[in-house]
């Protein structure tokens, strides 16, 4: 199935691309989250007229999000967590628990926006990327302590 991208997805396209994915994707997900357009000769025609509105929409979007990043820059998160003797935790950080020590500072953002590379598995300081927008990562100092 084509469609329009009206924002950039990762491993996907750009914003105003034509695109084919698989028509579960387009049905269940891209059309309803309002990421794209069935691609079809008026959506097109459409789409060249909104496209003003479109990009004036993603960069209050982007501006946003680095307003956020700017937030997070300087943060630093301490977690504590049950672990071995040699350092390992029994588990690993999450991130809804990233998201809770955020919120805690006053800083809100979607679970879904931290990628954490494999988990947290270790006691000691950890770099954690959060992707707030196509154009804008900000990086997070995260350091997890034994519990005693």
């Amino acid at each position: 199935m084509k469609v329009i991208l009206l924002s950039d997805l990762r491993h996907r396209g750009r914003r105003g691309q034509v695109v084919e994915v698989k028509p579960g994707y387009a049905r269940n997900f891209l059309l309803p989250q309002g990421l794209a357009l069935e691609a079809t000769p008026g959506n097109l025609k459409y789409f060249d007229h909104q496209k003003k509105k479109i990009e004036a929409r993603h960069e209050s979007e982007r501006q946003s999000a680095a307003d956020v990043a700017s937030r997070i820059a300087g943060a630093q998160i301490r977690l504590r967590k049950r672990a071995t003797e040699s350092g390992a935790l029994y588990g690993s950080v999450t991130a809804g628990e990233v998201v809770d020590a955020l919120s805690a500072r006053g800083v809100e953002i979607d679970r879904r926006q931290i990628d954490l590379a494999g988990g947290i598995k270790t006691l000691g300081d950890h770099v954690v990327r959060i992707d707030l927008h196509s154009e804008v990562v900000a990086e997070l100092a995260v350091t997890v302590e034994a519990e005693e």
